[in-house]
């Protein structure tokens, strides 16, 4: 037999407090997917974290817009005689 624990070393242990209908409803969703509560705790986290630390854009994007949506249609008709 083997005994220990099966969590990584690199995860935190921390309590978090739900309301009734959340914590009946993460149960629900946990039976029906057979996987433990925690697990799902844990990918809801990640995936929350991946969301709001997403790479943040430079203070230049957008600098240029033009508000115009028939650019891309209008191109050759707007450079038309640029650069001579």
């Amino acid at each position: 037999m083997v005994y220990g624990n099966h969590m990584t070393y690199d995860k935190e242990k921390t309590t978090v407090y739900l309301d009734s209908a959340d914590h009946r409803r993460l149960k629900a969703m946990a039976a029906a997917d057979h996987r433990p509560t925690a697990e799902l705790i844990r990918e809801a986290v990640a995936e929350y974290v991946r969301r709001r630390s997403g790479r943040v854009s430079a203070a230049s994007v957008g600098a240029g817009r033009s508000g115009r949506s028939d650019l891309s249609e209008r191109a050759e008709e707007l450079l038309e005689g640029f650069g001579r």
